[in-house]
């Protein structure tokens, strides 16, 4: 039986292009054998799959999209718009995917936002048991129109990585993005934990660099990563990936306590 529960199946053009930039630069989908992506959870209608597939196969034409969806009807609607290299089916958590097969990438994003924190760590399980050797899950949250997002890039072993991605035009604080953290974060951004540290730091270091605004928000955004890997934060990436509004830290210097 397909394991999880129905979402609400918000979904919108666009809405995960950062994301799906972010999966474009993993090592997991370049090397692989078997280029085979899971948008698990992709909502009301084949969008995202379908862009999914788009965006990755400029860096891996022979990649291979599978949406999965535990409403039935989800499933229905979307399989009328499957296209070579993009199928849909039935399913949850477990991953069901053909000939016993495992994903090299799993997508799973606006899909934990509406469980309890306690069930986070037993769905990562199960999503993570579905990848191939090197694969990873991506775990995260975004709002409507995707300019806020943030995700967690796990492994194997576990949870790696930490990223926000953010629209700079505008921005007033980097700190909007604790509405859209992934669920084993969004209820620990309170004094005493990591999280809330990471955040008031940006947002001290994004205020500080105030006045690189004359020069265009991406830099002031790359002036504001480079005082949070200075003050100690593990700031990985290059300004190649900062100026496009990302920040990704080690999961260690954000992990709930």
């Amino acid at each position: 039986m397909a394991e999880g529960r129905i979402t609400r199946g918000t979904t919108g053009v666009n809405r995960l292009r950062r994301v799906d930039r972010w999966i474009g630069t993993l090592p997991a989908v370049r090397l692989t054998d078997d280029p085979l992506v899971v948008d698990l959870g992709y909502g009301a209608s084949a969008t995202t799959s379908l862009e999914l597939h788009d965006r990755l196969a400029r860096v891996r034409p022979d990649v291979e999209v599978i949406g999965i969806e535990i409403d039935p009807t989800r499933v229905a609607l979307a399989s009328r718009d499957a296209k070579p290299g993009v199928s849909f089916r039935l399913g949850g958590f477990e991953v069901p995917l053909p000939a016993g097969r495992r994903a090299t990438i799993i997508r799973a994003l606006n899909v934990l936002r509406q469980y309890d924190e306690s069930e986070v760590a037993a769905a990562w399980d199960r999503m993570l048991d579905r990848l191939q050797p090197g694969g990873e899950l991506v775990e995260g949250t975004c709002n409507e129109t995707g300019r806020v997002c943030s995700w967690v890039t796990l492994d194997a072993a576990g949870p790696q990585r930490f990223t926000i991605s953010l629209r700079l035009a505008e921005l007033e604080r980097p700190s909007i993005v604790a509405e859209r953290l992934p669920k084993v974060l969004i209820h620990r951004n309170v004094p005493g934990e990591r999280i809330h540290d990471f955040l008031v730091e940006l947002d001290r270091a994004w205020q500080i660099n105030s006045p690189l605004s004359v020069y265009g928000p991406s830099q002031r955004w790359i002036a504001t990563v480079e005082a949070m890997r200075s003050s100690g934060w593990p700031v990985q990436g290059s300004k190649a990936r900062w100026r496009l509004g990302e920040l990704t830290v080690n999961w260690d210097a954000v992990a709930p306590n």
